[in-house]
């Protein structure tokens, strides 16, 4: 496979640049991408609009993590993917999907052009009963995953994703059926050998 630019990468530098701090608040975040020069620059397109879902989501990250924005976690690129979907790809959990070359969906793996056209009349179709809707109304975040992923350390902060949380309690609560279970099982020992010594 063949590895291409990604411009989310010019996008993420600049933000790390302007804030200078691997977290950062809400505010802080929606302000300097408010303003981020690097997609103005290269793209003739208006800039995000981030009132609304994608602020509302800013924040459940933030509350998730003490009121802090993880820059290099899961969710941030998630949410920088809706803010500016054609730069940033949308960032799977780990393990879900697999890259495929085109040779492994069989011999059919190009679209004829009657193929081609039928998909396109398709889609035509049902972008007009969609276009009186506002992108709000359309659920365009409904691929949202509350899922995080920390790619840097960020231990030393006191960040942990969900699962890091949950399996502490779990570990708390196997050792101590397996204390149980030992305390059971010695005392049944103990018990079988005392009544063997009785006999």
């Amino acid at each position: 496979l063949v590895c291409c630019v990604n411009d989310c990468e010019g996008l993420l530098e600049e933000i790390e640049s302007r804030i200078g701090a691997p977290t950062a608040e809400p505010g802080q975040i929606l302000a300097v991408v408010g303003n981020v020069s690097s997609f103005s620059a290269t793209l003739d397109e208006e800039p995000p609009k981030l009132q609304g879902s994608l602020t509302t989501q800013l924040m459940q990250i933030a509350a998730a993590h003490g009121g802090q924005v993880p820059l290099h976690g899961r969710l941030f690129a998630q949410w920088l993917h809706y803010a500016f979907p054609r730069e940033c790809p949308f960032p799977h959990k780990t393990g879900a999907v697999a890259a495929l070359t085109p040779s492994e969906f069989g011999e059919r793996y190009l679209a004829s052009p009657e193929d081609m056209s039928k998909h396109a009349a398709e889609a035509n179709a049902t972008d007009l009963g969609a276009a009186a809707l506002r992108r709000e109304d359309l659920l365009w975040m409904s691929q949202w995953s509350a899922e995080e992923e920390l790619i840097a350390d960020y231990a030393s902060m006191g960040f942990r994703a969900p699962w890091e949380l949950r399996s502490g309690v779990y570990a708390l609560v196997g050792m101590a059926f397996l204390l149980v279970v030992s305390a059971v099982g010695f005392g049944s020992s103990s018990f079988a050998r005392k009544g063997a010594a009785d006999a």
